[in-house]
């Protein structure tokens, strides 16, 4: 359907709310780019007749809209998939697949050889087909799929497969806002991977198609066990450099694809404050948050309304256990957010699967502050168990928990100055 108006891109899919595409292809070119929420029953109205110039497709629709097509690039038709249309001046329909693209620059970013090795794909999908399409061609030796929607390849079968080299996740499994959680447990492949002779010598690496949150729980798992990782992120981009090539009919350099993902990945990263009660991580995230221009959630100051009494009350009626739970709860609802300022409380570090909830997520900053400036006024555990002592038996759990670690030994202004230089020293995208 040609049209004398300015052109309109955008994204196609069924939930599409949290989707960065628009911010990335307002980065890529200056054209118009929306979200199109379409329900099934309306998908082949909207693709044949929809006032578009070139859409992105997403799941659920990939493999639905190539019968629509008019005509299939030979990726689309070699993979299976189209998750990238353009309408041509007499009204026909491009089905192309910039997925392949795409994966192809992850596995590139990530600096993992393939060939020889044997890959473990998770799921059967359209993100699936892209990436066997992507591991063969780059010479692995066998391509394994699981999936439950396979017969004979259910997910009871993974044990079958633990001599694989290189895992991909290809679902959506653990994307916002259903995280962390993973499919499988990777440490059967690392165990198999010191036992193993012949091809494997351990497990090479984790990629997951998923890039929110940054850190799903099977890359999680793969920092755990010192495994390589890439999220997909620059997948994402990389497919998004390459449809808007399409769209506007025009080449954008690898160095602007560059900027790109680093700024968006530092975008989408929160920023989480940690540190000893007291230590100034509500006073130093409201002030970051104004020079980041980011939101700034304080912990401690969404339990209340969860557990319906104060912070003190929590602990003088049902305890401490009670108190971290809700703790716990809370940190997992808001960290799994995107681009905030997060002040935590003080004793978020004693339990251990806030490690993941604060991790998936953010770049975890430590304040680092000299003891006899902390106080005890209204904090519950520093009047319990006496400051020096609190800071003795968290000291090494802060250490431990931070991938920066700042001294706020002076104004508040300094320590955020501190902070943003940390900040820019630190790599942007999730790679491990």
């Amino acid at each position: 359907m040609a049209s004398s108006k300015k052109p309109i891109f955008g994204l196609i899919g069924h939930t599409l709310a949290h989707s960065y595409s628009p911010k990335i292809h307002s980065l890529l070119g200056s054209y118009e780019y929306r979200l199109f929420e379409v329900e099934p029953e309306n998908l082949e109205s909207f693709v044949k007749n929809g006032e578009y110039a070139g859409i992105n497709v997403t799941m659920p629709y990939k493999e639905t809209v190539m019968p629509m097509c008019d005509e299939l690039s030979d990726a689309a038709r070699i993979i299976g998939c189209v998750n990238t249309i353009v309408r041509k001046e007499d009204g026909r329909l491009y089905g192309d697949n910039t997925d392949y693209y795409g994966f192809s620059h992850l596995v590139e970013f990530s600096g993992v050889p393939i060939e020889g090795r044997k890959v473990l794909v998770l799921g059967a999908g359209g993100a699936s087909k892209t990436v066997c399409s992507v591991m063969t061609d780059r010479g692995a030796r066998e391509v394994a799929v699981v999936s439950r929607s396979l017969p004979g390849a259910g997910l009871n079968t993974i044990e079958d497969h633990y001599d694989a080299d290189i895992i991909v996740n290809a679902t959506p499994v653990g994307m916002y806002p259903n995280c962390p959680e993973s499919l499988v447990d990777i440490e059967p492949f690392t165990i198999a991977g010191e036992t193993r002779k012949g091809y494997r010598d351990g497990l090479h690496a984790v990629f997951d198609v998923v890039y929110n949150p940054a850190r799903t729980d099977i890359l999680l798992q793969a920092e755990k066990h010192k495994v390589p990782y890439v999220n997909g992120l620059p997948m994402l981009v990389a497919q998004a450099k390459r449809a808007s090539e399409l769209f506007q009919g025009t080449r954008i350099s690898d160095e602007t694809m560059r900027s790109v993902l680093e700024s968006i990945a530092f975008e989408m990263r929160n920023v989480i404050l940690i540190g000893m009660p007291s230590g100034g991580k509500s006073t130093i995230g409201a002030l970051l948050s104004k020079k980041l221009h980011r939101p700034f959630v304080d912990i401690d100051n969404h339990i209340p309304a969860a557990a319906g009494k104060s912070i003190p009350e929590i602990f003088s009626d049902d305890g401490e256990a009670v108190f971290r739970r809700i703790e716990t709860d809370v940190t997992g609802d808001i960290c799994k957010r995107s681009g905030l300022v997060i002040a935590c409380g003080g004793g978020v570090v004693t339990q251990p699967r806030n490690y993941d909830l604060l991790h998936q997520n953010g770049i975890v900053v430590l304040l680092r502050r000299p003891i006899e400036l902390l106080v005890s006024d209204g904090r519950p555990m520093s009047i319990a168990k006496g400051i020096a002592a609190l800071e003795h038996e968290r000291h090494h759990l802060y250490e431990a928990w931070a991938d920066i670690a700042v001294e706020n030994d002076g104004t508040p202004d300094d320590t955020v100055k501190r902070i943003i230089e940390a900040l820019d020293e630190v790599s942007n995208v999730v790679k491990g």
